[in-house]
């Protein structure tokens, strides 16, 4: 029996126990804060392109605005950190954030809408970012973890185009995203690259909400009919190849680009319009996909 005790002490002596580096604590520190922060967001929805051009931030902002007109509490991040277009659309240009010590707060654009973007911190305009992957993943990172979003419904995220660092930071940090809106134009050099983000979105297992054909035909001011500019059609073709859900053609009104260099939300100001009405009809989509529905159509 002796030796036996003294077999199991010497086994319990030499047996060691792997304590976590200095940088596996500070890693689970930022992780707990950041599952801390973001628990008090209800949803999550990232809008994606991978291509420039198609209006993405348009989609993202007034998806916002709708949301927050319905009485939803709203956030919207902009993580296009070397073209940041929310401050501008939504006439915040010239704000400038503040901390506390509970962490940075957001601008707030109406009671139902906060804004998040690398725009507020720039000395002017005219002043470019030059950052390389890092830097980019701490920036989002600090977004969802520092800013203090409080309780909200909807957290609307715009990205930059293409399937980059950025893109791919938020997907990481957030594994509980709802799902992605891909935003594409008709025509075929958009829908090229536009396939791409929905690769990315099934490499990285994020569920598609589904694709939004935006610009799908030119609404003449003076006549009303309508001019198919940039062609119709290729957007809801590319959804039924890919095999994921088609939520709507938004078309191209002169109004939505006096709305956007205005700083005056297109949804806010003209709530009857056709284009309105369109956007009305992608947002309903949004809002009545359960969970089982996200999961379908994630292609994944």
């Amino acid at each position: 029996m002796k030796k036996e005790k003294e077999s199991i002490h010497g086994k319990s002596c030499s047996t060691k126990m792997k304590l976590p580096s200095k940088d596996e604590i500070e890693e689970l520190k930022e992780k707990r804060a950041l599952q801390d922060n973001i628990i008090r967001i209800k949803h999550k929805i990232i809008v994606l392109s991978g291509k420039g051009g198609v209006g993405k931030s348009t989609v993202a902002t007034n998806v916002a605005i709708a949301l927050s007109l319905r009485g939803q509490k709203v956030g919207i991040m902009d993580i296009d950190i070397h073209g940041p277009s929310v401050p501008k659309m939504l006439g915040l240009e010239g704000n400038t954030l503040r901390g506390t010590e509970t962490g940075l707060t957001p601008i707030v654009y109406s009671d139902n809408l906060r804004v998040m973007s690398i725009g507020f911190m720039l000395r002017t305009q005219n002043d470019a970012v030059i950052w390389r992957a890092p830097l980019k993943h701490k920036l989002i990172r600090d977004f969802l973890t520092d800013v203090t979003w409080g309780d909200l419904d909807y957290l609307i995220i715009d990205s930059p185009p293409g399937t980059g660092d950025e893109p791919l930071s938020v997907a990481q940090l957030l594994e509980d995203a709802d799902g992605a809106v891909i935003v594409t134009t008709p025509q075929d050099v958009a829908l090229i690259d536009v396939r791409k983000a929905i690769t990315f979105c099934r490499q990285v297992n994020l569920p598609i909400f589904g694709v939004v054909e935006n610009m799908s035909g030119f609404i003449c001011p003076h006549c009303g009919k309508t001019v198919n500019i940039f062609k119709a059609g290729g957007g809801e073709s590319m959804a039924s190849d890919m095999e994921v859900p088609f939520l709507g053609r938004i078309p191209l009104e002169p109004k939505i680009v006096d709305a956007g260099d205005s700083g005056r939300p297109y949804l806010e100001y003209n709530q009857e319009s056709e284009t309105a009405k369109a956007f009305n009809r992608v947002i309903e989509q949004l809002l009545g996909l359960t969970p089982q529905q996200k999961s379908a159509a994630s292609g994944v």
